[in-house]
């Protein structure tokens, strides 16, 4: 996903945990009082279960990966003792002891038949795969499914870019982003994330579009969807998408926005569950267009073909009820099966 060095506000989100005070002992006072003034003036990093996760920014990931440092390492001096960006810049990794100690054996995997190459994992997969593994585990996802016939938005998308003679070439993504940005102003709830002791909902509406690369998936960003025309949206979307495969996006512009999409469409994929985009509560995932034979009462033929396209949408149940989540891709569904109100 995007790699970013906070949260979307650029604020460290607050944690409820903190690191163990150190135990006492009663036989040796003056003893604990040296040992108890030098943790206090020296902190310790933090110390975790197996099942807990390290406190860390997205930026401080992203460089400790860079630097090869195990977090775990790293003292944070962020709220709660999370760690920032300036704490692994300043990490000294500790001197090697003069006698090594002894080689452990470790037990070598089995090699699968046949040949096989191993790919080195870049920083950017590394990331990806970190955060996106997390966000599985940590927010208990669900998932809600329409159809929506686009037969109108076909038509409007033609029309329109024959009136721009060339000036600009708008795609069914460019309609979806902006119809999906509406949806999120009507129903705001949605455009939330989960802090740990609270759910912040965001005034603005900036959207993230996954994009393939050779390098690893990017999500440029688009700002204020809602109230950016389409002809706008589009034309942002294919600079974003150029810079990115060509040279990479800035952090700026692959920063984390309130709300994500993903479209599979032009694959031919018909319908997938995305995984979240931390730290946002939910993500749309796109399918392909499809033509299917529908009841037409009143024709001769007793029927007619339309054009569906499958939308799902994966939910953090933390922050959002089924209730919602149906409420946004019923605001959804109008926006892309009446497309022009989406002009107005």
């Amino acid at each position: 996903m995007c790699i970013r060095d906070r949260d979307y506000t650029g604020e460290e989100t607050p944690s409820a945990s903190s690191i163990p005070a150190a135990s006492e002992s009663s036989s040796q006072p003056r003893v604990q009082t040296q040992t108890q003034t030098q943790s206090e003036s020296t902190p310790q990093p933090q110390a975790l279960s197996p099942n807990e996760r390290i406190r860390a920014s997205p930026y401080a990931r992203v460089t400790a990966a860079e630097r090869s440092i195990d977090l775990r390492n790293v003292q944070g001096t962020g709220p709660s003792g999370r760690i920032i960006k300036a704490d692994v810049d300043s990490y000294k990794a500790p001197s090697r002891p003069s006698h090594p100690p002894p080689a452990t054996v470790q037990a070598t995997p089995a090699a699968p038949s046949g040949s096989y190459v191993d790919q080195p994992l870049s920083n950017i997969r590394q990331v990806i795969a970190q955060r996106l593994t997390e966000s599985k585990n940590e927010r208990p996802h669900y998932y809600l499914t329409i159809d929506c016939r686009v037969d109108k938005l076909m038509q409007l998308r033609a029309e329109l870019n024959e009136r721009g003679k060339g000036q600009y070439k708008l795609s069914v993504n460019d309609f979806i982003i902006k119809a999906a940005a509406l949806a999120l102003r009507e129903v705001p709830q949605v455009n939330s994330s989960w802090l740990g002791d609270a759910i912040r909902t965001y005034n603005t509406v900036d959207i993230n579009v996954a994009l393939s690369t050779e390098r690893g998936l990017l999500t440029p960003l688009i700002r204020n969807a809602d109230q950016k025309g389409i002809a706008s949206i589009s034309k942002e979307v294919q600079k974003l998408a150029e810079k990115g495969r060509a040279s990479g996006l800035s952090l700026e512009e692959a920063k984390s926005g309130t709300f994500t999409i993903s479209n599979l469409g032009m694959f031919g994929v018909k319908s997938f569950t995305a995984i979240i985009n931390p730290p946002q509560s939910s993500i749309l995932a796109v399918g392909a267009a499809e033509k299917r034979l529908i009841p037409a009462p009143g024709t001769k033929q007793g029927f007619e073909v339309g054009t569906f396209i499958h939308f799902t949408t994966s939910n953090d149940h933390r922050v959002l009820d089924g209730a919602t989540s149906a409420q946004f891709l019923a605001a959804f569904r109008n926006f892309i099966e009446n497309p022009t109100t989406m002009l107005l």
